[in-house]
């Protein structure tokens, strides 16, 4: 927690209690939260914090390159504290995200086209599927309603 603090304070981020209760849910958290859920959790230690204070730390954090700002579905944000390149893989059932750490800046040229009209800083894939918690509930329940109907015509 002191290097995280130090890291911080070297870089001229004021820290109040509540900044730092943020600050340590996002250390080392891969669930890629939104405002929200980081405000529903760190409200349950500190009860007088703000929706507001927890938005303007993610900004905060965001402008001096500390968090990615996610945007996978344009209704909500969520945040990676993992700064280091990568793309996400999205499950379309329950919304986890995953992170996937390969480079495919070679398979994502731009068409010679759109290079005169645009210069390429930076490329981000996100990849959509069933993830398998979700794929084994589906068999489940699948099992079950088929159980259902058997019964039903065999009684």
């Amino acid at each position: 927690m002191r290097e995280l603090i130090a890291k911080y304070r070297e870089k001229g981020f004021k820290l109040t209690p509540q900044r730092l209760a943020i600050l340590n849910f996002l250390d080392g958290n891969t669930s890629h939260p939104t405002a929200d859920d980081i405000y529903r959790e760190i409200k349950k230690n500190y009860p007088a914090v703000s929706f507001a204070t927890v938005y303007n730390t993610l900004q905060a954090l965001r402008d001096r390159g500390k968090v990615a700002e996610i945007t996978i579905d344009f209704q909500k944000k969520h945040y990676d504290p993992d700064i280091r390149p990568h793309h996400h893989i999205i499950c379309t059932e329950c919304n986890k995200i995953a992170d996937v750490f390969q480079d495919y800046s070679e398979a994502l040229r731009l068409p010679y086209n759109i290079k005169g009209e645009f210069q390429s800083t930076g490329n981000h894939v996100n990849f959509y599927g069933i993830c398998k918690k979700c794929r084994n509930l589906s068999r489940y329940v699948s099992k079950r309603e088929n159980k259902k109907r058997r019964t039903k015509l065999c009684a």
